[in-house]
């Protein structure tokens, strides 16, 4: 059996959390990967919540410097969990280290920092991926087989939308998330990539967009201590912080396949707590989903007999061998948790085979293209080239 050694960086954090748990039940829920996943560092700023993290996990090592995990030669694969601004920096010395990458989204901040970690990464040879999660859902793996059988026939249309309401109230409190400095594009790169995500993912590149990536509320609470999630009002401090990157995004673009697609997403839509929807229109019939039925795509096929036609509801179970991971039963529904353990699967498994698969740092370079390109938009007031 296999052996493959990881470091979490950003170990305190949600992601950094949700990883950690992941790898920690790995064995037990994916006996089939044929490898042990052993956590060996646990890496972050709060080191007391690091050490109680680690002892609860029976982690090895704990500590505040990434350099020191990408350096250990017993480490195979880096999992980067950190702020956006540093994705860039710590992958390319993990890179470089010779070392495996699973990297938080957005991928980096630009496409010239995706364009040199996708060279590196081909001339190493490791394996890459990028927390892109919600596609690998077995749900939109059907989806992807409907499209590419040509059941549905040519695509003409896509919308997508994705919300969550953490800002909706102005008296949120300011996070790091909100920072250009620590996270350039904001909501386009934070929760517009993962509708950029489904794009690539079922459909395909993107040649051109227009864009509009306002930022609404010009300043936040400034509350020590908040972090993502935090309910408003924290505290009354009295100070404030400029929020410096967008807080919503609406755009319209023209598909490589000749497809139009309309896309919105925000963090401020108040009442949203979560929202993500997509509909795919083809000349022969179309499909659409909504996460809350996390496991269901609703199908519609011209090809059905007049008079009986209409929206059939498919809901994916134990069939599929990614569903039967976590349970015997359809419509049970699979949370957000057991999503991104069957993501850090794929890249448990990818080590094991030596296979990539699809979000590598490749085809991640297309959805930080459509991040770029919705920024460069707004500043231009104009329709813009992906650069592809």
């Amino acid at each position: 059996m296999k052996q493959v050694v990881v470091a979490v960086l950003g170990a305190c954090g949600w992601m950094g959390r949700v990883h950690s748990n992941a790898y920690a039940a790995m064995m037990r829920q994916f006996p089939r990967l044929g490898a042990e996943v052993v956590i060996k560092w646990l890496v972050d700023d709060n080191e007391a919540g690091a050490h109680e993290a680690a002892r609860l996990l029976g982690v090895a090592r704990v500590g505040r410097d990434w350099r020191e995990a990408v350096a250990d030669p017993d480490v195979d694969l880096i999992d980067i969990c950190l702020p956006d601004a540093l994705h860039f920096e710590v992958a390319k010395a993990a890179l470089q280290n010779g070392k495996h990458v699973y990297c938080e989204k957005p991928f980096t901040d630009t496409g010239a920092e995706a364009d040199e970690l996708v060279a590196l990464a081909q001339r190493t040879g490791v394996i890459t991926r990028v927390g892109h999660s919600f596609p690998v859902n077995p749900v939109h793996q059907l989806a992807r087989e409907i499209i590419r059988s040509g059941e549905i026939g040519d695509i003409t249309m896509f919308r997508g939308t994705q919300h969550v309401d953490s800002h909706g109230d102005p008296r949120a409190p300011f996070i790091w998330r909100l920072d250009g400095e620590l996270a350039r594009t904001g909501i386009v790169g934070d929760t517009g990539s993962h509708v950029f995500s489904f794009m690539d993912y079922l459909i395909g590149e993107v040649d051109e967009l227009v864009a509009h990536c306002p930022i609404v509320f010009g300043e936040r609470p400034d509350v020590p201590g908040a972090t993502y999630g935090g309910q408003a009002p924290a505290l009354e401090t009295g100070r404030t912080r400029k929020v410096t990157n967008p807080d919503a995004g609406f755009l319209i673009c023209r598909f490589k396949g000749g497809a139009i697609g309309t896309i919105d997403f925000s963090r401020i839509a108040t009442g949203k707590r979560f929202t993500q929807r997509y509909e795919i229109y083809g000349t022969k019939g179309s499909i659409t989903y909504d996460y809350d039925q996390i496991t269901r795509l609703n199908l519609f096929k011209l090809s059905d007999t007049p008079g009986q036609q209409g929206f059939r509801a498919i809901d994916v179970g134990p069939e599929h061998a990614d569903y039967r991971s976590f349970l015997p039963l359809p419509n049970f529904g699979l949370g957000y948790n057991e999503i991104k353990m069957l993501e850090a699967s794929k890249v448990i498994a990818s080590i094991v085979s030596g296979a990539p698969a699809w979000p590598t740092f490749g085809d991640a370079k297309r959805i930080v293209a459509l991040v770029d390109a919705c920024m460069a938009s707004h500043a231009s007031r104009q329709w813009e080239t992906v650069r592809n």
